[in-house]
């Protein structure tokens, strides 16, 4: 089946460079496959053409007629894969939880979740005013609904 064959395929293109990893693999019923990669240092066009090279140059045209994408996650995409979030530590990130929404600089991931820091101007304890906190959350991947690195223009 060529879905089978596209997949060994990708795994062995994605064995010849560890950094690199699938984010996303679809193909639809008219043969179009779509790969979605991500690596621990960035995605190159380099990177995309190799994969793509690999499963092309695998497959016949003469027995099965496909169209083929390899894309990067795109910088706007939320974060699916626990290499993600290790990547963009020291990034400021957006994160949706089941119940609340915070945004604060990751500075820690592992395999069960992600660290989040940021400042807030809490009322003083004691009198009148505010004062600035240091805030930390810890976030269990199981907890989080779509994390997104926040973009500066």
């Amino acid at each position: 089946m060529l879905k089978d064959k596209v997949k060994a395929l990708l795994n062995q293109a994605l064995s010849e460079d560890e950094s690199l990893f699938l984010i996303d693999f679809s193909m639809g019923t008219d043969n179009s496959i779509n790969v979605v990669l991500d690596g621990d240092q960035g995605v190159t066009v380099q990177d995309c053409m190799k994969v793509s090279r690999v499963i092309e140059h695998n497959l016949d045209r003469e027995e099965e007629d496909f169209s083929l994408t390899v894309t990067s996650a795109g910088a706007a995409s939320p974060m699916v894969d626990p290499r993600q979030y290790k990547k963009n530590i020291g990034r400021k990130v957006k994160v949706r939880t089941l119940d609340d929404t915070y945004e604060g600089n990751l500075t820690g991931a592992s395999d069960e979740g992600i660290i989040l820091e940021w400042k807030a101007r809490e009322p003083k304890p004691i009198g009148k005013g505010k004062t600035t906190v240091q805030k930390k959350k810890e976030i269990t991947f199981s907890d989080i609904k779509e994390a997104k690195v926040v973009l500066k223009f």
